[in-house]
């Protein structure tokens, strides 16, 4: 049996080409994907390749997706065919040293997805085990493929200690940054929104619900502006950066009040160094967090706010395009032309 499937050859060339599709081994099931979202980490991994997700080419690509069951190995007995779910892009091993701690977004043996942005995907036994969830009836394939960028952000509010009334400041939003400050609202903090991209600037308002949102083309040192809006001009109560770019970081240490947070979400280059005020950070005591993926739990969580409706994800779909597109939705990403772009089948 064969399938249409973008395959990764090399930084830029990505193909749309049949391929077959593999036989299943024990445990797994075989998706018929029904929507595939774009995602910065496409992007980055188009431009440059990716050590983790690209370990040998070709090799499948995309990873934020929901469909239904159309084959299960007959050890599979929590699923069945026909059935509409969403899957992760990895579970955790729940042996390993981490693990056993509860930090299982830092497993030694995360078992990580890739490929739906093709027809069909095999979906391992342990994501099926631990990472798969049954759709529920009144939410889109669409909406479904939404859990996994949104359980990153879950999980990174969960860390941030964040209270009804503080300031919140979130430089860079992309659909990362834009979760990140519709969940800061819904905690009760009052947002200040920033960025270049003048799709972004609106969602922040439109999507988010942001009650400052800064154009830092306008203003490249937005310090008086945030100064101003908070609490006797101390600083922000909690800075989350999105973006992953060195002078950003510093940006937003700079800009967090003493006592404060700062939230390094943005994954920078490998081998990036940083300079940071050590007096800031010993005697004003800000505090810095910093999150990496997502784990079963926070999976979970993101289905149920999707599905309850509490975060409006259809609203970051900017482009809808043919699978075979998908090259050309990747370039619309990185232009900053769309926030998601869906692809179907």
């Amino acid at each position: 049996m064969k399938m249409k499937a973008v395959r990764f050859y090399a930084p830029l060339d990505i193909r749309y080409e049949e391929v077959k599709i593999p036989e299943l081994k024990e445990g797994e099931i075989l998706v018929k994907v029904e929507a595939a979202l774009t995602c910065g980490t496409d992007v980055k991994t188009y431009k440059r390749g990716h050590p983790v997700l690209i370990k040998k080419v070709p090799s499948g690509f995309g990873h934020e997706f929901s469909g239904t069951i159309y084959k299960k190995d007959d050890k599979v007995t929590n699923f069945e065919v026909g059935q509409r779910v969403v899957c992760a892009n990895s579970a955790p091993c729940g042996e390993c040293f981490y693990c056993k701690r509860g930090d299982f977004e830092l497993c030694e043996n995360l078992e990580l997805l890739n490929g739906a942005y093709a027809q069909f995907i095999v979906i391992p036994r342990r994501i099926v085990e631990k990472n798969t969830l049954i759709i529920p009836k009144n939410l889109s394939f669409q909406s479904a493929a939404f859990c996994e960028p949104l359980s990153n952000v879950v999980h990174g509010i969960a860390k941030t200690p964040i209270e009804k009334g503080d300031t919140v400041g979130i430089m860079g939003i992309g659909p990362i940054g834009l979760m990140f400050a519709r969940l800061a609202k819904l905690k009760g903090a009052r947002v200040i929104a920033l960025g270049r991209n003048p799709l972004k600037l609106r969602l922040a308002k439109e999507f988010s619900g942001a009650d400052v949102v800064i154009d830092l083309k306008k203003y490249p040192d937005p310090t008086d502006f945030i100064l101003d809006y908070t609490k006797e001009r101390k600083g922000l109560d909690v800075a989350i950066e999105c973006v992953g770019l060195p002078q950003m970081w510093e940006k937003m240490f700079s800009l967090v009040r003493k006592g404060g947070y700062v939230h390094f979400f943005g994954g920078c280059a490998s081998g990036t160094s940083v300079n940071i005020d050590t007096k800031r950070l010993h005697y004003d005591e800000v505090k810095i967090i910093s999150s990496f993926h997502h784990t079963p739990k926070y999976f979970r969580e993101s289905l149920d706010l999707i599905a309850k409706g509490v975060i409006e994800v259809d609203k970051l779909i900017t482009k809808t395009l043919d699978m075979k597109y998908a090259k050309r939705a990747i370039e619309l990403h990185k232009e900053g032309s769309a926030i998601k772009v869906l692809l179907k089948n």
